[in-house]
């Protein structure tokens, strides 16, 4: 979304900014606490967040799990190299993505490679049982890359609202 096309410049205003900064906080606060916080009533609060929600602008709500105590340590990102570049490789790529719990994202890019996958994996031996018999035989994978994470510096769910 550019800034000309920013969800505030057309039928959505400064409470419906509050609200959201709010749920990106804590999507499980109360109406009327959040309707406390923004200095409207609680009915009000509760249409404002169903328009959002019909608007498709809150597309969700979710539980964030701790991923190691959960039981997997280790993160990764994987980068991958396809060959020949085409729309049905793309297809049945995404099609054995989805079938891969490890992986948690998935994205086509551009750049020295043509997919970023984030991988979370409870060791090496399951990395690499992921690399090996999961993605290195995977028609059209050419190359892959694997860059493991040694610390997590920033990670938010969390966006600035333009």
């Amino acid at each position: 979304m550019t800034m000309a096309n920013s969800v505030f410049t057309g039928a959505f205003d400064q409470l419906d900014r509050a609200i959201l900064e709010e749920l990106q906080i804590n999507g499980r606060i109360s109406v009327a606490d959040l309707g406390r916080k923004i200095h409207l009533s609680p009915p009000a609060v509760y249409q404002r967040i169903k328009r959002l929600e019909r608007a498709g602008m809150i597309q969700g709500y979710t539980v964030l799990i701790d991923r190691e105590m959960a039981g997997y340590p280790l993160l990764c990102f994987i980068r991958l190299s396809l060959h020949p570049h085409s729309r049905e490789l793309l297809d049945g790529l995404q099609a054995r993505i989805d079938q891969l719990s490890e992986v948690v994202e998935c994205y086509h890019v551009a750049g020295s490679f043509d997919v970023l996958l984030k991988v979370w994996v409870a060791d090496h031996r399951a990395l690499d049982t992921l690399v090996k018999e999961h993605l290195m035989t995977t028609p059209g994978i050419e190359r892959v890359e694997t860059s493991v994470v040694m610390s997590v510096m920033k990670s938010t769910t969390a966006m600035k609202l333009i």
